[in-house]
């Protein structure tokens, strides 16, 4: 959630770097920086920015194995030795 005291304009951002850089590091909030009054870039702390990269990867892997569920119980898959040997097969450039 975006903390309202945690908007600035970038030009605000440029002048007072150090104290906006020290707000990140406090807050670990993400700070939302402004052009012309219009929300245009966030930035978030080196930390936050990996722990939302390993949330986004694990919600990939939790939505690929859901759709392999999903897939599974309506009866649309191959049996495993079929499909290793077909996708084998086709990386073979000579067909050998």
């Amino acid at each position: 959630m975006i903390n309202l005291k945690n908007i600035q304009s970038l030009t605000s951002f440029k002048r007072n770097t150090t104290e906006s850089v020290e707000q990140l590091r406090q807050t670990k909030s993400p700070l939302v920086l402004t052009i012309n009054g219009k929300a245009e870039l966030v930035v978030i702390g080196a930390e936050e920015y990996e722990e939302m990269i390993q949330k986004v990867e694990q919600a990939e892997t939790v939505s690929a194995i859901q759709s392999g569920i999903d897939a599974f119980e309506k009866g649309e898959f191959k049996p495993a030795r079929a499909a290793l040997s077909k996708d084998f097969e086709e990386e073979k450039p000579d067909g050998n």
